[in-house]
């Protein structure tokens, strides 16, 4: 029984060494994360604010990008890790895709970012025009920019009437939200204080320049989120496991001793009663 405890000791101490390496690496790339993020919104809200102006600027303002249809066809872009063991950061946002299409007669296409989107949607049969695996880490923004360029493609052509992107939102190191954000139609407001600008040719044509470079800029930012998120349920998961591995060396160690104290105290009354038994 003691050499049970001792190897159980020993095998929970070996998994305390990895949770609290992983703890350690995570809390590193996490604060790279962060600052990436940072350095990302500037440019996404620039271009935002500029679509606005735009569309601010010009009453009879409508293009392709702007109008709503009804919708037949769906586009999820789905970011999720390329790793586990992020406690429930992977099943929130795979769940919350699911149930964003529970009521339509046909399932959404997919743009699968991270290993495990791509395994949980070809695993049910979902129609997946694109597969990122291993770039949230260090996406370039050619990678977003292709993402962004078949989302656009599909909903110029009418192939998909709708696109969402599905991403987790940092908020901090303990806290994690799963988010579902509408792509395209672009969704504008109208600003009250712009600038008097001509735009050449047409508004409309500018604008629909800037959308693809608007969907990178989403996507990237949203990949960024994601990753940062990842990182920190990551870091939340594998420091709850390191912390359970200490609680659980110090029971066993305590029943360890409480065993070698009842083997010490028998072997003490075997020896007495046997030196009674010679007198």
């Amino acid at each position: 029984n003691m050499k049970d405890i001792k190897r159980r000791i020993k095998s929970v101490g070996s998994t305390r060494q990895i949770t609290k390496a992983m703890e350690l690496v995570s809390s590193s790339k996490l604060r790279k994360a962060k600052q990436r993020a940072e350095q990302a919104r500037p440019y996404f809200n620039e271009l935002y604010k500029s679509m606005c102006e735009i569309v601010s600027a010009n009453t009879d303002f409508s293009t392709v990008f702007t109008v709503k249809r009804e919708v037949k066809h769906r586009l999820f872009i789905v970011v999720a890790g390329d790793r586990g063991l992020a406690g429930g950061y992977n099943s929130n946002i795979l769940k919350l895709a699911a149930s964003a299409h529970s009521a339509d007669p046909e399932k959404p296409k997919i743009i699968a970012v991270g290993k495990k989107a791509i395994e949980y949607f070809s695993k049910r049969d979902y129609d997946i025009v694109g597969s990122y695996p291993n770039i949230a880490e260090n996406i370039k923004p050619a990678q977003a920019q292709e993402i962004a360029d078949t989302a656009v493609e599909l909903f110029r052509k009418g192939e998909v009437d709708d696109v969402q992107i599905f991403f987790t939102m940092f908020v901090s190191q303990l806290t994690q939200e799963a988010q579902q954000m509408a792509v395209l139609p672009m969704m504008t407001q109208k600003l009250e204080n712009y600038g008097t600008m001509t735009y050449d040719p047409s508004p409309e044509a500018v604008f629909d320049r800037i959308v693809p470079k608007f969907t990178a800029s989403l996507v990237q930012c949203a990949v960024v989120e994601a990753y940062a998120s990842e990182q920190g349920a990551r870091r939340t998961a594998m420091e709850s496991a390191t912390d359970n591995a200490d609680a659980m060396t110090e029971s066993l160690s305590l029943l360890y001793n409480r065993a070698r104290q009842a083997s010490i105290t028998q072997e003490i009354t075997e020896i007495v009663s046997g030196a009674n038994a010679l007198e």
